[in-house]
């Protein structure tokens, strides 16, 4: 009986191994800094993107969600994931810098181990006027109820990536 018992648990420690799906636990972006390739405009998509290592969360802002609303008040505007605006997060297989979204061409290394793009949720952009320049607009991106599934179908929980980032405008002349 002990031999079948240790025959048992030293097949199961043998024959129990991981498929190789990358669990994602938690996706905390609040830190980083927001960056992009180009100024950010009101009337196109604007690609915007945090790097932390060799993570990245991306957004694809909809054309029009940065509005430059009225001096004075504070506007409000929201985007729809994934049917109007994107957002996309990334594992990759080294550290990975802003080159990879802006260059022309992407570096072949590092490459993307994982991708996964929200399912759900909204991109909600405040914007006012700089209250030290009466010229530029400031547009506070947040992101509400963003619901990442991976390809297993299992829920990323944790999510610490609420506030975005600031990005700013020109007040037309």
């Amino acid at each position: 009986m002990r031999k079948f018992i240790l025959l048992a648990l030293c097949s199961g420690i043998l024959f129990s191994c991981s498929d190789g799906d990358l669990e994602i636990e938690t996706i905390d972006f609040d830190s980083v800094s927001l960056e992009y390739c180009s100024e950010p405009t009101t009337d196109s998509k604007n690609l915007l993107f945090k790097i932390n290592d060799s993570e990245a969360l991306i957004l694809e802002l909809q054309s029009g969600v940065l509005n430059n609303g009225e001096v004075g008040e504070t506007v409000t505007s929201e985007s729809t994931v994934p049917s109007q605006s994107q957002v996309t997060y990334r594992i990759f297989s080294d550290t990975v810098d802003d080159g990879y979204f802006c260059d022309d061409v992407p570096p072949a290394e590092p490459t993307v181990v994982t991708e996964v793009e929200a399912e759900g949720g909204q991109v909600i952009v405040e914007t006012v006027i700089d209250p030290d320049d009466a010229t530029v607009f400031v547009h506070t991106i947040s992101l509400s109820g963003i619901s990442f599934v991976t390809e297993s179908g299992e829920r990323i929980t944790n999510l610490a990536i609420s506030e975005f980032g600031d990005v700013t405008t020109n007040v037309p002349d």
